[in-house]
């Protein structure tokens, strides 16, 4: 199949589903009848008694963050004790040891925040009970905090003269049953299929296939191999579907058994970016008029685009550095890439991974060229609004409208507008502080980094590919993305305390402005529109909102760019020359 064909294919069914997806959230979200609670009424109910939530009971926006916050610590707290005893818990069969105190706390942090960022080989530290009952658990809960932010950010958009913005607690029970449960268990059987494991034994030791190199100063290991096994298949599938991406194995999904054939490679790729997709369709569906949903996808989908074929174009260009009389290069820049899904789905992959803060690999991304891996890179640093995670992508594309339409308003001499709420200084501060937050902690770890001898000493590569490592760390974190460039030596106490404060930031340096925002739009009335209202639909807007976009990301982050990426592929050109 060539790699257009692949790569529209893979577009095609994630635009199918947008519409009845999207459709699907915003009734949850809006507490409607879905046919679903019917089967999973019961356990919703259950959990609010338990839990003593009061359905009835909705709280302002201050109310709704310290329910965030809570959460996020209350989570972050259990995972944490995990980590350290896990020494002393159940189904530890190859008996590791607690983790350190600072990788303990990157590893939960991460987790919390909806990162993933790993600092560890998940098979080689982590037990079984720690990854299904500690890290499985956060991928569902991480991801439906981000969702219920999103919601409450949309009924901000859509009330008038209200001090509310929906229940924190609600949102998450119903984000998770009706949502992201479904879905996953769907997925999860459907991986099985394919051959990625779905096992609760301990693990297997089989005969190697070659016998191990007898080294004279060493005593002779015996001729097997041991291979973890889990519940993988139910942690890959809200891996991907919850803008998770931390893997079961370090490899993530180059390894065969989170990821066994170019079908569930496919298939992977599609739920990266199915729900926020979706998502952006259900504001549209949530505040009445589909036309603001679609421009959403639009403007995402005009950036993600050229952005994607940038990466995949330069992939397929073979290494400049490569004899052709003696390495075939008819398959592009392999270097990194697993053979068996070949150059387009990995450089597809990476900027899915990127633009939608899941941050799981199928390839290596230090390995891509300058300018394929400076598309990852990019995407992440625009503040992963590019469809972005679940629910963090749209309240982060909304920061970048709520900026255009002040942009708009200046134009025309006019108040800005939002879909007849009127733009004051308040909410233009707070979006300001939602886009520039991630941006300052990832230039400032950076340059805190670059310039310790802490930080340098991670780098396993000098120069320009170096420094675009560390960028790429920092810019993972502070955007809650995960991924990593590879060839940083990370599980360091300077990167695990480091990268943890940048994901904290990150995450909650963001939400409170985000609800903050909410809060005040509820407040407001709804004026009507009128000749001079700024029409925020149309492809006029939709090309403002695009620019406003990239601008920013370009005026912010290019200097630290032309340091890393940029100035390697121009050092690769002119090696190049004859």
């Amino acid at each position: 199949m060539s790699s257009f064909i692949y790569i529209a294919l893979c577009l095609a069914v994630v635009a199918i589903f947008i519409k009845p997806l999207g459709k699907y959230i915003a009734r949850v979200f809006m507490g409607r009848k879905i046919w679903l609670e019917k089967p999973l009424g019961w356990l919703e109910r259950g959990i609010y008694k338990i839990c003593g939530i009061d359905v009835s009971v909705e709280t302002n926006w201050i109310s709704y963050s310290k329910a965030v916050l809570v959460f996020g610590l209350f989570g972050f707290l259990i995972l944490y004790f995990i980590f350290i005893f896990q020494d002393f818990l159940p189904l530890n069969p190859q008996g590791f040891s607690g983790l350190s105190p600072d990788l303990a706390f990157n590893a939960a942090i991460s987790f919390v925040t909806n990162t993933n960022w790993q600092s560890y080989s998940g098979e080689q530290a982590l037990s079984n009970f720690s990854q299904t009952a500690g890290l499985a658990i956060q991928n569902f809960l991480s991801a439906a905090t981000g969702m219920a932010v999103a919601a409450a950010l949309v009924r901000g958009i859509a009330r008038k003269q209200m001090a509310t913005i929906g229940n924190f607690y609600v949102d998450v029970v119903r984000g998770t049953l009706y949502i992201l449960l479904p879905l996953s268990i769907i997925f999860a059987v459907f991986l099985a299929s394919q051959g990625v494991i779905q096992s609760e034994a301990l693990g297997l030791r089989l005969e190697a296939l070659e016998a191990p190199q007898q080294i004279p100063s060493q005593a002779i290991s015996p001729n097997t191999q041991a291979i973890p096994q889990g519940l993988v298949a139910s942690q890959v599938a809200i891996k991907m579907l919850g803008s998770n991406g931390g893997g079961y194995f370090n490899a993530n999904g180059a390894h065969p058994l989170e990821n066994p054939t170019s079908i569930s490679n496919f298939f992977q790729i599609v739920a990266i970016l199915l729900i926020p997709a979706a998502f952006a369709y259900s504001f549209g569906v949530m505040v009445g008029d589909k036309r603001q949903g679609w421009m959403l996808v639009f403007a995402m989908t005009i950036i993600f685009i050229p952005l994607m074929s940038i990466a995949v174009v330069n992939e397929l260009k073979p290494n400049p550095h490569f004899d052709t009389n003696i390495v075939d290069v008819s398959a592009g820049n392999m270097e990194g890439k697993e053979v068996r899904f070949g150059v387009a789905s990995s450089a597809l992959w990476a900027a899915a991974t990127a633009a939608t803060s899941n941050g799981s690999v199928n390839s290596m991304h230090d390995s891509f060229s300058p300018l394929g891996g400076l598309v990852p890179l990019m995407l992440i640093q625009f503040g992963e609004v590019i469809f972005g995670g679940v629910g963090s992508g749209l309240y982060g594309m909304m920061m970048f409208v709520i900026l255009t339409v002040f942009i708009g308003g200046l134009m025309v001499g006019r108040t800005p507008e939002y879909l007849g709420k009127k733009i004051g200084v308040f909410e233009i501060k707070m979006a300001s502080v939602v886009i520039l937050i991630p941006a300052l902690v990832v230039l400032i770890g950076t340059a805190i980094a670059v310039s310790t001898q802490a930080g340098r000493a991670g780098m396993l590569n000098s120069g320009a590919q170096g420094f675009s490592e560390i960028l790429y760390a920092f810019s993972s974190a502070g955007n809650n993305n995960g991924s990593a460039f590879a060839g940083l030596s990370a599980n360091t106490p300077f990167y695990n305390i480091a990268l943890g404060i940048a994901m904290f930031v990150g995450r909650y340096f963001v939400i409170i402005p985000v609800l903050a925002i909410a809060g005040s739009l509820a407040a407001k009335n709804i004026t009507p529109n009128s000749a001079g209202t700024l029409p925020t639909h149309t492809p006029l807007f939709t090309s403002m909102l695009v620019g406003v976009v990239i601008m920013i990301g370009v005026l912010t982050y290019v200097p630290a760019l032309a340091l890393g990426p940029i100035a390697e592929h121009l050092k690769n050109s002119m090696d190049a020359k004859p």
